[in-house]
């Protein structure tokens, strides 16, 4: 339990900060969205996305997974499991964005 009030706490420290931004990710705000996955997904999925509290957010772990899917799991989250829902903080295509990119590879 102590675990997912961290994440919680951590993703709502930083969402606070992300919440007004355009929907399509520009250069600045795509920085800012790479940095909340590797820091705010990463302390769940781990900092490699391999796995940890949560899933792990690697392309061969998601490639039978829907974008529209893994979206709306990032916008909602998951009732019951540490995972929050990230729509107060990100717009719908900027989750769609990270979605497709964690599908792909995540950006080194």
């Amino acid at each position: 339990m102590h675990m997912f009030r961290t994440c919680l706490w951590a993703a709502g420290c930083l969402a606070l900060s992300l919440c007004a931004h355009a929907a399509d990710p520009r250069d600045a705000r795509r920085a800012e969205l790479i940095e909340l996955v590797r820091q705010d997904c990463g302390s769940c999925h781990g900092l490699t996305l391999k796995g940890g509290l949560g899933p792990p957010l690697l392309p061969e772990a998601l490639a039978e997974r829907d974008v529209t899917l893994l979206e709306s799991v990032i916008l909602n989250g998951r009732p019951g499991t540490a995972m929050p829902p990230w729509r107060p903080f990100l717009t719908g295509a900027e989750a769609r964005w990270i979605a497709e990119q964690l599908k792909r590879g995540w950006p080194e």
